[in-house]
C-alpha cells in the first residue's frame, strides 16, 4: 500500500510555470506507475501525465504536451510534474496517482484513471489572465 502526498501547488499568472510534487510513502516505490490528473470546477477529473516504473517512459494529454513534464526521483520516493506556459484553463486540483505493476522495469504508463488504485488529497493550481 501507498500513500500518496501532493504539493506545489498556488496562484501564478498566465505564462508562468509551477513544479507538482507527489511524494509516496513505503519503501516499494519503484514497483509503481505514476499518473498526474487534474479536476476543474465543475468538470469531471481528466489525465494530464503518466510515467512508468523506470521513468523510461512517458505519456501527455494533448493539452499537456509541449508544456508539462513528468518526472520521478524513486531514490526520493517522489514524482513531479513541471508545468510551464500555464493557460487559464490550466486552473484545477491536480492528483497523482499510484498503479502497482510489482516490478521495477517496466515502460507502460497508464492513462486511464480505473487503473490507478492510490491517490493523493489533491493540489490546487490557480492561473490568473
Amino acid at each position: 500500500q501507498v500513500q500518496l502526498v501532493e504539493s506545489g501547488g498556488g496562484l501564478v499568472q498566465a505564462g508562468g510555470s509551477l513544479r507538482l510534487s507527489c511524494e509516496a510513502s513505503g519503501r516499494t516505490f519503484s514497483t509503481y506507475a505514476m499518473g498526474w490528473f487534474r479536476q476543474a470546477p465543475g468538470k469531471e477529473r481528466e489525465f494530464a501525465a503518466a510515467i512508468s516504473t523506470s521513468g523510461g517512459s512517458t505519456y501527455y494529454a494533448e493539452s499537456a504536451k509541449g508544456r508539462f513534464t513528468v518526472s520521478r526521483n524513486n531514490a526520493k520516493n517522489t514524482v513531479y510534474l513541471q508545468m510551464n506556459s500555464l493557460k487559464p484553463e490550466d486552473t484545477a486540483v491536480y492528483y497523482c496517482a499510484a498503479k502497482y505493476i510489482g516490478r521495477v522495469y517496466s515502460d507502460r504508463y497508464y492513462p486511464n484513471e480505473h487503473e490507478y488504485g492510490y491517490w493523493g488529497q489533491g493540489t490546487q493550481v490557480t492561473v490568473s489572465s
